[in-house]
């Protein structure tokens, strides 16, 4: 695969924004059992409390699959000397899928996001590449307060 082309994991993380996310990043795409459309703030993966992070603001899609009473975390793989080991991200609506991404195809843009280092549009979709560092200390400080 030539330097300017990455397959990417594409996770819709909130109304109108997906997330374009290298497939090593990632650990695992998780489905919860929902009683409603509450995200839990951890979720049991492996053995392992999982903080989650929702990232959509009112008005978004639905979180639970109202037919399967599930919702969809993606986990991430946390960064070395960083707690926690792992975190994830509530996935709403439709858009999840992979995909060979050639840079030379995206037209970068200024519709940036909290947590977002770049966003592009490809095909007419909005994607951010988002600040992974970030998010996981932001999931730090979630988790936190989850088990406070």
């Amino acid at each position: 695969m030539p330097a300017t082309e990455r397959m990417c994991v594409l996770l819709p993380v909130a109304t109108g924004m997906r997330w374009a996310v290298p497939q090593n990043c990632l650990a695992e795409l998780v489905t919860v059992p929902a009683a409603d459309n509450r995200v839990p703030a951890l979720v049991e993966w492996r053995g392992q409390s999982v903080p989650v992070l929702d990232l959509a603001s009112a008005g978004a899609a639905e979180w639970r699959d109202p037919k399967s009473q599930t919702g969809l975390v993606a986990v991430f793989l946390g960064l070395r000397e960083r707690s926690p080991d792992y975190w994830a991200v509530a996935l709403r609506g439709e858009g999840l899928g992979v995909r060979r991404i050639d840079f030379a195809d995206c037209v970068e843009t200024d519709n940036g996001s909290e947590f977002a280092l770049a966003t592009f549009e490809l095909d007419g979709e909005l994607y951010g590449v988002p600040d992974l560092p970030a998010l996981q200390a932001f999931a730090c400080r979630t988790a936190e307060r989850a088990t406070a």
